[in-house]
């Protein structure tokens, strides 16, 4: 994908996914029902370019999730290991994710966002995303 000074920007592999869900107990706020070695195995077999990762030295530094539907486009998992922050990953991360929709032909992207995130919410400010007032958010576990 691209490179930022010593910044890399790719898609995950499958030889990732053991250092991805590791990364994300650093770096992301919260967990969700799918992080875990199958679920995020099935996102990189569905779309091997959707998991995005950030990596500095060799060394993972951040992800973001990048899936289109062939509708929409859906942002998650943005995460940037806490001492990278402030250093261009995640929008460098964003740029990359913003890319990939504009070339699958996608025309707006939404983001999952924790209320109580707000260091997220800064972030998710500063690259032009804002909450939807008039949207509401509904979810279903559709397992135990």
């Amino acid at each position: 994908m691209a490179a930022m000074n010593d910044l890399s920007i790719r898609p995950a592999t499958a030889a990732d996914l053991d250092r991805v869900l590791a990364f994300w107990k650093v770096a992301a706020e919260g967990t969700s029902i799918s992080d875990d070695g199958d679920g995020v195995a099935r996102l990189v077999e569905r779309d091997p370019d959707a998991l995005i990762l950030a990596e500095r030295d060799g060394t993972l530094v951040g992800t973001v999730i990048a899936g289109f539907d062939g509708w929409r486009c859906h942002l998650y998992r943005l995460a940037v290991h806490p001492e990278q922050r402030r250093r261009g990953v995640g929008g460098a991360l964003l740029a990359a994710a913003e890319e990939r929709f504009a070339a699958l032909g996608g025309r707006r992207a939404d983001a999952m966002v924790l209320d109580r995130n707000e260091l997220a919410q800064h972030t998710w400010r500063a690259a032009g995303y804002g909450p939807q007032p008039q949207w509401s958010r509904w979810v279903k576990p559709l397992t135990d």
